[in-house]
């Protein structure tokens, strides 16, 4: 890395501050840019431009793997439109890493980057995940992490495993795995484990042979469903009767995709 940084003629930095600092306790007075989310776009011809003048650049981004949920994707494309040749830098990912760690399935695995800031956003996405089978990465920031968890805990089940990994390779790295009813109760009664930055790995959501459930226990997930969301209902049903929530859960998603 550091032979890298030293070789460009310049880096373009999420927040040229932070870069500035690692550049100096490499030794190195490589020439800053910016390059974040509001000047991405005006920033693609001044690259390219430098790049066919025959100039090495090189994209970094503030932590972990360059591009991905950060910066940088016009720019590459725009260079591979161009000819121009783009080089990866082998360096830490977040999201492999808390793989590595999250003791999960990681046979299959799907990342989608932060959740969305918006609740209605953020929701709609978390119940989706909830039926992917395979297992699920996402980033959250400090801010949003606890309305994060609660509502993991609601879209995706307060039962359903998962792992939080927070300031992965950092001093104060830690990693919570458990159901996440339990992991959102570490995190509200921690303020410490709400600082920095954390990546959430859902297990996936495993199908279960349906139980022969009693007309009236149908009758009455039926009823609920028509004023409630399918998961809730489940787990008030489940209450009352003594029957597997994810198996009543389970049999309303089936009953939704035969219609």
């Amino acid at each position: 890395m550091r032979e890298v940084i030293a070789q460009v003629d310049c880096l373009y930095a999420e927040d040229t501050r932070h870069t500035g600092k690692l550049c100096q306790h490499l030794g190195l007075t490589t020439k800053l840019r910016s390059l974040h989310d509001h000047n991405e776009s005006d920033r693609v011809e001044e690259l390219i431009g430098r790049l066919q003048s025959g100039e090495n650049l090189g994209v970094v981004s503030d932590a972990g793997t360059p591009l991905i949920s950060d910066p940088g994707y016009r720019i590459v494309a725009a260079a591979q439109r161009e000819g121009i040749r783009v080089s990866p830098v082998a360096g830490p990912s977040a999201v492999i890493a808390a793989l590595s760690v999250c003791g999960l399935p990681t046979d299959r695995f799907c990342f989608y980057g932060f959740l969305p800031a918006k609740a209605k956003a953020r929701q709609t996405l978390l119940a989706e995940i909830a039926e992917n089978e395979a297992t699920s990465v996402v980033f959250e920031s400090r801010h949003r992490i606890v309305g994060a968890m609660a509502d993991i805990c609601e879209f995706v089940g307060d039962q359903r495993q998962i792992c939080v990994a927070r300031e992965l390779t950092k001093t104060f790295e830690s990693v919570m795995t458990g159901p996440a009813q339990e992991v959102q109760r570490q995190i509200v009664e921690n303020p410490d484990a709400q600082r920095g930055e954390f990546v959430v790995v859902i297990k996936g959501f495993e199908r279960v042979v349906e139980q022969a459930f009693t007309v009236q226990t149908k009758a009455l997930l039926s009823a609920l469903t028509e004023e409630m969301a399918p998961r809730k209902a489940a787990a008030i049903v489940a209450q009352h009767t003594g029957a597997n929530k994810k198996a009543l859960y389970q049999w309303l998603i089936a009953q939704s995709d035969s219609r």
